[in-house]
């Protein structure tokens, strides 16, 4: 397997097809690795539906994370970006529905550093939702048989702090105002803990859900929210 920093920096997007900008996160809390790059990473170069996937890792750190993000953006110029981090505690593939304007971390990031009750960007909406057509993935990915759910929140650390900083960033910069955008979480892998999942089944379903979002334009009208 090729070592997970040699990706850091994709090749430039080509200019005969479309990109799809894939994100995940370098290994943090003491894991070696963490499942949302290397689903990130299986999927670098696959073609779906006529798009090229260019996975990129991002540091698990705030504000380092969505300087490398901006970046990727400005160089890219992706027509779909889904950002993946791992959710250790769930055992589907999420779909987040909302980002929050707030950074309260419970631990520290990579660098130390553990803001509380500190918004992603100062000013900026309380929240934004998923550019994604969460509840057709919903559908598509369960149909072959892989676990997924609609969520209702991505947390407070660095996951939401990517997932707001990229919904805002497409709303509030010239040329992404039709740009589909959205934050996954994916769960640990068996090896990490007893209610995970295989790396291949996730890499498949994320598969689907990325040609779902390039092939559907409404999004699907199902119940997958959330009592509590």
């Amino acid at each position: 397997m090729v070592a997970p920093s040699s990706f850091r920096h994709p090749p430039k997007k080509p200019a005969e097809c479309k990109t799809v900008l894939l994100t995940g996160f370098d290994p943090f809390g003491g894991d070696a690795i963490n499942p949302s790059w290397l689903a990130a990473h299986a999927l670098h170069r696959r073609r779906v539906a006529g798009h090229a996937v260019v996975a990129a890792q991002l540091p698990t750190q705030f504000g380092a994370s969505l300087v490398r993000l901006r970046a990727l953006l400005a160089e890219l110029r992706p027509a779909l970006v889904i950002c993946l981090g791992l959710a250790a505690s769930r055992s589907a593939l999420s779909l987040e529905r909302v980002a929050i304007n707030v950074d309260d971390a419970r631990i520290a990031d990579n660098a130390g550093a553990q803001p509380i009750d500190v918004p992603v960007v100062a000013g900026a909406p309380a929240a934004y939702f998923s550019r994604l057509p969460i509840k057709a993935m919903h559908a598509a990915i369960q149909r072959a048989g892989i676990a997924a759910e609609v969520s209702q929140t991505a947390g407070t650390f660095v996951c939401n702090h990517v997932f707001y900083g990229l919904m805002h960033h497409l709303a509030s910069t010239r040329g992404f105002a039709r740009t589909r955008g959205g934050f996954i979480h994916v769960p640990p892998l068996p090896e990490q803990a007893a209610h995970g999942m295989p790396l291949e089944p996730m890499v498949e379903g994320l598969r689907i859900g990325i040609r779902t979002a390039l092939t559907v334009a409404h999004d699907a009208r199902h119940g997958a929210g959330a009592i509590d």
